[in-house]
């Protein structure tokens, strides 16, 4: 077993509330999207609630902002899930239902195997990676860093389809 997981945090600010009916269509989604990361290989946790999505847990980044939070095994286990599946039609769509976000909204970050990250932690973790920009405790697809265990100190580059930061 790997001694390193990758956590991931990503928010979105929704340009009205989350049981309005601007946003059904967002939320109607959201089991399928939800079961689709769980059926992905190399998932392992994501943030949830007894309802069984993020939309109704702690709202640390303000009124109508959601979170998703989640670990996998690796960043191109992550990457695949968000865009190659059926999970990149609804951020094509994104759009629709939410703000367009002026700074990051995703950050990345390595967690020994087991830990599961908490709401608090990814806030930490994306103000770091607003303060600093990508460094080895807060980065993103775009400017990757490989796990604490890993020697060298090569960055990977998802430039096809990713936004900066």
């Amino acid at each position: 077993m790997a001694q390193w997981q990758i956590a991931q945090l990503n928010i979105a600010q929704g340009k009205t509330s989350i049981d309005s009916p601007e946003m059904e269509d967002f939320v109607a989604q959201l089991d399928e999207v939800n079961a689709l990361a769980e059926r992905t290989p190399g998932f392992i946790w994501r943030l949830q609630s007894e309802s069984g999505n993020a939309t109704d847990v702690e709202h640390p980044f303000g009124t109508n902002t959601i979170v998703n939070m989640s670990v996998w095994d690796s960043v191109q286990s992550l990457h695949q899930y968000v865009y190659r599946t059926a999970h990149s039609n609804v951020m094509a769509r994104r759009k629709e239902w939410f703000e367009r976000m002026s700074e990051a909204y995703t950050v990345l970050w390595w967690i020994p195997a087991g830990q599961r990250p908490t709401v608090a932690e990814g806030k930490r973790r994306l103000d770091l990676l607003k303060a600093n920009g990508p460094t080895q405790e807060a980065f993103s697809f775009k400017h990757s860093f490989p796990d604490p265990g890993v020697a060298t100190a090569k960055t990977e580059f998802f430039d096809d389809e990713c936004p900066a930061y």
